[in-house]
């Protein structure tokens, strides 16, 4: 097994960081600092050398400095699964009045075909406080938080979803045309069946993994979670044949044209999935947990799922907690810590309280942030 660090990671540009360079070797590494001092900041650098949009999951424009030229850039020396490398992503100076449209992304300052390349060098997990609504929101989020699980393991994941969204959207629109093009309309759907298939089976087998991780989990501060997908398709494919359920698929598509054309979407298939969560030891719905119940069952998902990503890819992940600390109780806190030593990952963490980082142990170097700049305390 490989345990991902990232040794040198350097900021040019980006949010409020107009050119910082921070230099580790410590396996934990505790981002302390007031509110809005750039902590998170951080963390969402390094969370773009990985494919996707980042944990905040922004526009390219919006993580520039505002006081630059519009570029920004993020690069990072790593100790990853092929050894030590140099990765890169950013933009360059768009023209003016413009958007940006295109991210770059380099390894050992050659560019590549995407961020889903920089998967061959490290693995990465995150948890935010954004992600503390998941069982109370919609089932949008909760399929971003499941897609998430998905790519830290198979890195060309958001490719696939993304064509899917695209075919379905060429559906659509051509359903709205009067006397649409039957047999461009019959292509549309061989297609649309053939990506559906493709992130349903992906999605399916993580889930399938991953709920076998969290049975098998031993007994902790971080109680156990049961989950399964609602999903016809993502449950189908467990026990049949691909070929089979992408027929089942297409056929649906053709007999509900009428249908998805009065919705003006289209009304089946992955793209409505949902992923639940059961709080186990009460055998209840994760929503109807209380706030501190919740809080410590997504860490505890999350941590089983970076276990996972270090059984089936071999890479151990670098894991980014934002202010994860910050409302445990003392009990949890030290039994997060524990575990954490326990998976031998390099993580990142932020928090605005000193104290909350004072049972970390020798592995740790604290940071300290302040407006723009990240150095020793």
């Amino acid at each position: 097994m490989t345990a991902v660090r990232i040794q040198r990671l350097s900021l040019t540009h980006f949010r409020n960081y107009h050119a910082a360079t921070v230099t580790t070797r410590a396996r934990i590494v505790a981002l302390v600092g007031p509110n809005g001092a750039g902590k998170t900041n951080c963390l969402e650098a390094i969370s773009l050398l990985s494919p996707g949009r980042g944990l905040r999951r922004a526009t390219l424009d919006d993580l520039a400095d505002k006081a630059g030229d519009g570029s920004w850039a993020v690069a990072a020396e790593v100790e990853g699964a092929l050894g030590l490398a140099t990765l890169g992503t950013g933009i360059t100076p768009p023209e003016a009045g413009k958007a940006a449209t295109t991210r770059q992304a380099r390894i050992d300052r050659e560019p590549v075909g995407s961020a889903a390349a920089f998967g061959d060098h490290l693995r990465m997990v995150w948890l935010t406080p954004a992600m503390d609504g998941l069982f109370l929101g919609s089932a949008a989020e909760r399929r971003r938080f499941l897609d998430r699980l998905v790519l830290a393991i198979d890195s060309h994941h958001s490719a696939r979803v993304s064509a899917l969204e695209r075919a379905l959207r060429s559906r659509n629109r051509l359903l709205e045309q009067p006397g649409f093009d039957a047999r461009w309309c019959e292509a549309i759907e061989r297609e649309t069946a053939e990506l559906a298939v493709a992130v349903a089976a992906r999605r399916a087998e993580t889930v399938a993994r991953l709920a076998g991780a969290l049975a098998a989990r031993e007994a902790s501060a971080f109680p156990v979670a049961a989950i399964r997908l609602d999903g016809w398709m993502e449950e189908a494919l467990l026990n049949e044949p691909a070929v089979t359920v992408e027929d089942r698929y297409r056929a649906r598509l053709h007999d509900n044209r009428a249908r998805d054309a009065a919705a003006g979407r289209t009304l089946d298939g992955p793209h409505l999935t949902d992923l639940d969560v059961v709080y186990a030891p009460k055998a209840t719905p994760a929503r109807d947990a209380s706030t501190g119940e919740q809080k410590a069952l997504l860490i505890g998902l999350v941590l089983a799922h970076a276990r996972l990503v270090t059984e089936m890819t071999g890479i151990t992940p670098l894991l980014l907690l934002d202010e994860v600390v910050a409302h445990l109780d003392p009990g949890r806190r030290v039994a997060l810590f524990a575990e954490l030593d326990r998976l031998k990952a390099q993580v990142w963490m932020t928090g605005a309280d000193p104290s909350a980082f004072a049972d970390l142990g020798p592995d740790a170097e604290r940071l300290h942030v302040a407006a723009g700049t990240i150095s020793a305390p």
